[in-house]
């Protein structure tokens, strides 16, 4: 159960996170497809009396440094008492890609700066950092190599970040491998990086997990 009543929990992070979310007047209402939504509504029914609130301000497309430029509006402006972040695989995509945005990684730069100014502006709300994850697919398979190692690096870097700034970390990437021996790699990342139905569950259950565990929720 949710500890006090009107929580607000933040999502924030790409289109993993994005899922087609109603950017209008029903946002409350129409909040994605993504583990989001499983979240949400098994947060929701659990905690009708506490009344809690869900937003979730990911956006297609977003690096880390994306969503620093615009945190003013869609973390500090929501006073949130719970912000849960999963960013990685397009700062990733830029780089093995070779684009011109991918040039120089800001990965860990511009996640410390939110960070930082996170556990300034908003001393008391809680952070949750997912960790990012990838399986071979038809957008990794042809640089596989390069996709893991540069997402294993991120991955330890958001593992470094969360036992720096005190928060609470959500593996992933585990719990994918261990999906993909049931099943093959595309029946839970479809391309290899964005998840189907089965996917989100995976992210949600685990996400719920380690939020129980750690008195999140």
């Amino acid at each position: 159960m949710l500890a006090k009543e009107n929580t607000v929990i933040l999502f924030q992070g790409d289109s993993i996170t994005d899922a087609n979310r109603d950017r209008g007047l029903h946002q409350k209402h129409f909040i994605g497809q993504s583990y989001v939504y499983l979240i949400s509504a098994k947060l929701a029914n659990d905690n009708a009396e506490k009344n809690p609130l869900f937003i979730n301000r990911g956006i297609s497309g977003n690096r880390v440094s994306d969503l620093y430029a615009r945190w003013n509006e869609d973390a500090f402006s929501l006073n949130p008492d719970v912000i849960s972040i999963l960013i990685g695989v397009n700062d990733a995509w830029r780089t093995v890609s070779g684009e011109p945005s991918g040039v120089t990684d800001r990965f860990e730069r511009a996640y410390r700066h939110l960070l930082e100014e996170t556990k300034e502006i908003l001393p008391d709300t809680r952070l949750i950092l997912c960790e990012p994850f990838v399986l071979k697919g038809s957008a990794t398979e042809e640089k596989w190599d390069e996709w893991q190692k540069l997402v294993g690096t991120y991955q330890g870097i958001v593992r470094q970040l969360s036992e720096e700034f005190q928060t609470v970390f959500v593996p992933l990437q585990d719990a994918f491998d261990e999906a993909a021996q049931r099943a093959e790699p595309s029946y839970w990342l479809f391309d290899g990086v964005h998840p189907s139905g089965a996917g989100h569950d995976v992210i949600a259950r685990r996400w719920l997990d380690v939020a129980l565990q750690n008195g999140m929720i």
